[in-house]
């Protein structure tokens, strides 16, 4: 299916005083059972999920939410098979809405002892599916990490008692999972540690040179440990060169170079000043992918 061009997307629901009371109160209620099972029908696709979780909500509020992965994954697969990884799988709903649109397979890197079981639920059936159940860590850590959650997120914390979650390197998750050494597409979205792994994932996969679709975010990066500017370094010093960038609720905000878009997050701090950011970032060879960001967000 080709992409369908954000502009054609219906626009979000205005929401009322009241409506936006009832949602805070529906949250409220939710997040006192929080863990509890249910299922809901995501853009079409049927999901197990926490009780709090919020995407159904998101996505029945504004059609847009989520859609520039799922349209970016389409162009670039152009109707044949590619391989996918998702970093930060979550439950599994960006990995079922994928692969629901896009023929191919997906590496699910998800650590997080309350969504891991929920996404191996959901993908139980899915050969096209493979769970990797650690923390995606550039090098070889002795801390130990836990998860702290709210609503339909989770942020990787210290641990507090000693134990922690199984990690990973990017180096050993290519190693792991021979199947994948040719990757189309990387989704990353683990709340500030996107600008660290990010460059790292292109660096393993650099015979790939792999879109990398991620969440910029100055605010969560600097409370990660991270220096979210560092990206743009990294990036350009991997041979990546054009942007397109959505704000979080996957409306196109501008397609540049990797040197403006550096610029501008400068300016801008998302995440601080402003909503975080969506970037796929492209390789300067990948002429495919370059005319795919075009049209999902023409150059201004």
């Amino acid at each position: 299916m080709a992409p369908l061009h954000a502009a054609a997307r219906p626009a979000p629901l205005p929401v009322s005083f009241v409506a936006r009371l009832l949602r805070r109160a529906g949250w409220f209620v939710r997040d006192r059972w929080p863990n509890r099972s249910v299922e809901r029908e995501v853009g079409g696709v049927r999901m197990a999920m926490p009780w709090s979780h919020r995407l159904p909500d998101y996505m029945r509020l504004d059609p847009a939410y989520g859609a520039n992965l799922l349209d970016l994954a389409a162009g670039l697969s152009g109707g044949n098979e590619i391989a996918m990884i998702d970093v930060g799988a979550n439950i599994g709903d960006s990995t079922l809405l994928l692969l629901d649109r896009v023929p191919g397979k997906v590496l699910a890197v998800e650590p997080d002892e309350v969504f891991l079981p929920f996404l191996r639920r959901n993908v139980v059936d899915n050969p096209a599916v493979v769970v990797e159940p650690s923390v995606l860590t550039v090098e070889e850590r002795s801390d130990k990490f836990e998860t702290a959650r709210i609503g339909g997120t989770a942020t990787l914390r210290e641990s507090t008692d000693g134990t922690g979650l199984p990690t990973i390197t990017v180096s050993e998750l290519r190693r792991r999972h021979p199947d994948f050494a040719d990757v189309r597409l990387v989704k990353s979205d683990t709340d500030g540690y996107d600008v660290t792994l990010v460059p790292a994932i292109a660096s393993v996969w650099a015979d790939s040179t792999p879109v990398l679709f991620f969440e910029y975010d100055h605010r969560a990066s600097e409370a990660a440990g991270s220096d979210p500017m560092k990206v743009w370094d990294a990036l350009a010093t991997q041979g990546y060169a054009e942007c397109a960038v959505w704000d979080n609720g996957g409306h196109p905000l501008f397609r540049a170079s990797l040197d403006d878009t550096r610029a501008r997050a400068a300016r801008e701090r998302p995440g601080s000043t402003a909503s975080f950011w969506d970037v796929a970032a492209v390789h300067a060879s990948d002429v495919a992918a370059i005319a795919v960001i075009d049209g999902l967000v023409p150059k201004s």
